[in-house]
C-alpha cells in the first residue's frame, strides 16, 4: 500500500511577486514555500503511515530546485520523492498539469489499496482544480475538502467540510482526497529525518520518462498546449494607511461618523 502526495512549491505571497512578459510568474526570482494545504495532505499521508506502515511518496512538478522541498518532506517522514521536471512541462495550466501529474502517478504505480492526497488548492492560483482533474484522468473516485479521514481495508470514509455543515462520504480505493487546513496540524522535520533525508531516493521524471503515456500529448501540455491563457498579471497597488481612533466616548463616535459621512459611506 502507498500514500502518494502531490505537492507544489509556490511563491511566498508575503514577499515580492515577479511576472514574466507572457503573464506567467517568474518563480526563479521569488522566494518560495511549500503550499500550505499540501502540508496538510502530507501530514494525512504520514498519519496513515503511522497507522498502517504504508509507504509515502511525495511528487511535485517544478524546476530542479524543487528537489529541496522534496527533501524537506522526506525529513518529515516521507519515504521517497519524485520530481517531474522538463522544459516541455513549463507554463502548464491546471488542465495540462493534471495530465502530467496523472501520468507520473501511473509511472509510480497506482495499486488497488493506494490513496492519492492533494491539498485543497494552491495559494498562487487558488483554483482548487488540479486534484479533481488528476482523479478524473486516473479514472478513480475523489473526495474533496477532507476534514477527517478514516481508512478501513479497501474503503476510505471522509468527513467533508462544507459552508453550512459536514458531509460524510465513503469511497473505495484507489481514490484521491483533497485536504483542508482543518484536517490536521503538520508535523515538523525531525532531527533524524534531516540527517537521513539525502540517503533516501528522489527520482526525476523528465519528458522522455513520461512521453509514452497517452496523457503526455505535446499539443495539450506546457504553455502552448494549455487551454487557459493568462490575460494579465500584476502586483496590486499598496493600500493607503488606516486611521486609528482611540477612545470610547461621544467625541470619538462623532469623529468616526463625520469621517464616514465625508467619504459617503453613511
Amino acid at each position: 500500500m502507498k500514500a502518494i502526495v502531490c505537492v507544489k512549491q509556490v511563491p511566498d505571497t508575503s514577499g515580492k511577486v515577479a511576472v514574466n512578459p507572457d503573464g506567467t510568474l517568474n518563480r526563479a526570482s521569488m522566494a518560495t514555500i511549500i503550499n500550505p494545504d499540501d502540508l496538510n495532505a502530507v501530514e494525512a499521508a504520514l498519519k496513515l503511515k503511522d497507522e498502517t506502515g504504508c509507504k509515502v511518496v511525495v511528487v511535485t512538478m517544478g524546476p530542479p530546485p524543487a528537489e529541496g522541498m522534496l527533501r524537506e518532506l522526506i525529513a518529515m517522514g516521507a519515504d521517497e520523492g519524485v520530481l517531474v521536471s522538463a522544459r516541455e512541462f513549463g507554463g502548464s495550466d491546471t488542465f495540462a498539469t493534471s495530465q502530467i501529474l496523472a501520468a507520473a502517478i501511473k509511472k509510480i504505480g497506482l495499486e488497488d489499496d493506494d490513496v492519492v492526497f492533494c491539498g485543497r488548492q494552491a495559494i498562487d492560483g487558488d483554483t482548487a482544480q488540479v486534484g479533481s482533474q488528476i482523479a478524473e484522468k486516473l479514472d478513480i473516485p475523489q473526495i474533496s475538502y477532507a476534514a477527517d479521514i478514516k481508512k478501513d481495508g479497501s474503503s476510505v470514509t471522509v468527513k467533508r467540510m462544507l459552508e453550512d455543515g459536514y458531509m460524510t462520504v465513503q469511497a473505495q480505493t484507489p481514490c484521491l482526497l483533497t485536504c483542508i487546513k482543518e484536517l490536521n496540524a503538520p508535523r515538523y522535520m525531525s532531527l533524524g529525518g534531516i540527517m537521513d533525508c539525502y540517503a533516501k531516493p528522489v527520482t526525476v521524471y523528465d519528458y522522455n520518462t513520461l512521453k509514452d503515456d497517452p496523457l503526455i500529448d505535446p499539443t495539450t501540455i506546457g504553455l502552448k498546449g494549455s487551454p487557459t491563457n493568462i490575460f494579465k498579471s500584476f502586483t496590486p497597488p499598496q493600500k493607503g494607511k488606516g486611521v486609528m481612533l482611540e477612545g470610547a466616548d461621544k467625541a470619538t463616535c462623532e469623529t468616526l461618523a463625520a469621517a464616514l459621512l465625508k467619504k459617503h459611506i453613511i
